[in-house]
């Protein structure tokens, strides 16, 4: 099955995966860097007031739930590029229509037609 998008086009869109990617693969890395208890640490050496205990347990689960959403779309991410690789990129999952090259544009990672995604 051959996709609409010409070879420049899906260059560029497979390069615009690729920085993604990588800036996905970086923000967890460094967040899975920085241990958990050095900010608690650090409150430590000044008092240990319970708000300050609580903001640290909130931070963390953000810092947990973005991990987690940044790995879905890393996800995303690999999914396109091996669509790319075999020849369905920009096509819909649901219906194997091309998807418009304005929507792959603003969502790289689209899987399906936008009308697709609201049933």
């Amino acid at each position: 099955m051959d996709t609409h998008l010409n070879k420049e086009q899906l260059k560029s869109f497979k390069e615009q995966l690729l920085q993604l990617k990588k800036e996905n693969e970086t923000k967890i890395e460094a967040n899975q860097e920085e241990s958990p208890n050095e900010s608690v640490e650090e409150l430590a050496d000044y008092d240990n007031h319970p708000g300050d205990m609580g903001t640290e347990q909130f931070e963390q689960e953000r810092d947990a739930g973005l991990d987690l959403m940044r790995q879905e779309r890393l996800d995303d991410i690999n999914d396109a590029l091996e669509k790319i690789e075999n020849g369905t990129y920009g096509l819909s999952e649901k219906s194997g229509k091309p998807i418009p090259t304005e929507r792959l544009e603003v969502q790289p990672t689209a899987r399906n037609l936008v009308e697709e995604e609201e049933e």
